[in-house]
C-alpha cells in the first residue's frame, strides 16, 4: 500500500475510532452539563446495551428489535443507578459523587460478567455489502452508521439545549439549583431524565459499535475513560467540544499506533488529558465561551 492510502486509510479508521469516543463523550456532557455529575460509570450502560442486544439477536429477535429493547432496557437500569445511588447522595460533595459512580462501574462490570461471562459476543452489521474504496482505502459501512449516529446525537442535544427553553431550564439546575426551584424547575426531576439519557445514547453507541469491535463484558472501562479524555478535551460543558475532542483523540491514536507503536496507544490518551489539564484545563472550546454547548 502507498504511503498516501496508509494515510488515509489511517484517518478514516481514527474517524470511526474517535466518533466512538465521541458518543461516550456526549452522554458524559449531557449528565455534567444538567447534574454537575462526572458519571464514570458510563461505559458500563454501553456495555451492557451491546451484550443484550448481542443476546437478543442471537435470540432470532430482529436487529431493530433488538436495539429497541436493549436501548429501553439500559434507560431504566440508568434511571435506577441515579434513584437509588446518585440521588440519595444529592447533597454530598463532587469527589464524593465521582467515587460512587467508579463504585458503580465496577458493580455493573461484575453484573455483566455474571451474566455473560468472558467469552465476546457478536452482532451483526447494520448493513450488508462490502466496504467502500475512496483513494485507495475502504470505509466499513457500519462505520457510515457510525458517523450517522455522531451527527444525529449532537444535532439533536445541540437543538436541546440551545434552541428550546426547556434545554435552557435543566442547565439552570446545575448553574443554580435554588434559582431553579423558585422558577418552577425540579432538579430531581432533571437528574433522573438526564441519567437515562445518557443511558440511551451510551446503550446505543455500544450497540452501533458491537459489531466493530464484538461485544465484552469489560469493553466499556477503557472506552469510558478514552470518552472523559474526549470530553475534557473538547470541554466539559460542550456537546460540539465533546465530538472534536473525541475525533482528535481518535485520530491520534491511530496516526500513533499506526506509525510509531501500538503497545503505547493507550498510555497517549493520558498523556493528552494531563497536557489539556495543564495548557486549558477549560477545553478547546469550553475556554473560548465558558459553559456552553
Amino acid at each position: 500500500m502507498e504511503l498516501s492510502s496508509q494515510l488515509l486509510q489511517l484517518l478514516f479508521s481514527g474517524l470511526t475510532l474517535g466518533s466512538i469516543y465521541a458518543l461516550i463523550a456526549l452522554a458524559l456532557v449531557t449528565t455534567f452539563n444538567i447534574t454537575g455529575v462526572l458519571n464514570l460509570a458510563q461505559g458500563e450502560f454501553l456495555a451492557l446495551g451491546a451484550l443484550l442486544a448481542a443476546s437478543l439477536s442471537a435470540a432470532s429477535l430482529p436487529l431493530a428489535a433488538a436495539f429497541v429493547i436493549s436501548v429501553a432496557l439500559v434507560t431504566l437500569l440508568s434511571g435506577l443507578v441515579e434513584r437509588t445511588a446518585i440521588y440519595p447522595a444529592r447533597g454530598a460533595g463532587g469527589l464524593n459523587l465521582i467515587i460512587i459512580t467508579i463504585g458503580l462501574s465496577i458493580s455493573l462490570r461484575g453484573l455483566a460478567l455474571l451474566l455473560w461471562g468472558t467469552d465476546p459476543v457478536a452482532l451483526p452489521a447494520f448493513s450488508k455489502g462490502a466496504p467502500l474504496a475512496v483513494g485507495g482505502a475502504t470505509i466499513g459501512l457500519q462505520s457510515l452508521w457510525i458517523f450517522g449516529l455522531v451527527a444525529v446525537t449532537l444535532a439533536g442535544l445541540y437543538a436541546f439545549f440551545e434552541l428550546t427553553y426547556q434545554g435552557k431550564a435543566v442547565r439552570a439546575c446545575v448553574i443554580n439549583r435554588t434559582a431553579a426551584r423558585l422558577v418552577g424547575i425540579n432538579p430531581a426531576t432533571m437528574s433522573l431524565l438526564a441519567f437515562a439519557g445518557s443511558g440511551a445514547i451510551g446503550a446505543a453507541a455500544g450497540i452501533f459499535i458491537a459489531p466493530v469491535t464484538l461485544a465484552t463484558y469489560d469493553m466499556g472501562f477503557m472506552l469510558g475513560v478514552k470518552g472523559f479524555v474526549a470530553a475534557a478535551i473538547g470541554g466539559m460543558c460542550s456537546v460540539s467540544g465533546a465530538v472534536l475532542g473525541g475525533i482528535i483523540l481518535g485520530i491520534l491514536e491511530v496516526y500513533f499506533a499506526g506509525l510509531i507503536s501500538s503497545g503505547l496507544k493507550d498510555a497517549l490518551a493520558l498523556v493528552v488529558l494531563l497536557a489539556v489539564l495543564m495548557l486549558r484545563p477549560e477545553g478547546l472550546l469550553g475556554a473560548v465561551g465558558g459553559r456552553k454547548v
